[in-house]
């Protein structure tokens, strides 16, 4: 998985148990994702779709490292999903563990909102991608 960014678990992103929002990380992952997709697809123009499952494995206290990391899971014609994963990072050992992780769709869109096709040069590039992992 690649590492996509690094956020900190600030007073202002907590609920009312004293930990990490659910909805505040719900937010970092979509931005995160929103990130590698544009990325991958050579487009700004990308849209959330759906956003799967979470999972929350445990809490995040105020203070503490969140590394947000993502892969390509799926390419469609007009889409991609991702998967995601978020890890509370120790700074003393370096030790990471996951605190939650989901899959994330995103669209590729033109001017007016609607869908468009991913161009050939990424579907190549991914397509080799998953030929080099087989071999």
């Amino acid at each position: 998985m690649k590492l996509i960014t690094q956020k900190i678990c600030m007073t202002k992103d907590l609920g009312i148990h004293g930990n990490l929002f659910g909805g505040i990380l719900l937010s970092w992952l979509d931005e995160a994702g929103a990130a590698l997709a544009t990325e991958f697809c050579h487009s700004p123009n990308v849209v959330t779709l759906k956003i799967e499952e979470m999972l929350f494995k445990r809490p995040v206290k105020t203070g503490q490292q969140i590394r947000i990391y993502g892969e390509i899971d799926e390419l469609g014609r007009s889409s991609v999903r991702l998967r995601i994963e978020a890890r509370k990072y120790n700074l003393y050992s370096g030790e990471e563990t996951v605190v939650c992780t989901t899959r994330i769709t995103f669209v590729r869109i033109d001017e007016d909102g609607m869908p468009t096709p991913i161009g050939d040069t990424v579907r190549k590039r991914y397509l080799d991608s998953k030929s080099l992992e087989i071999s």
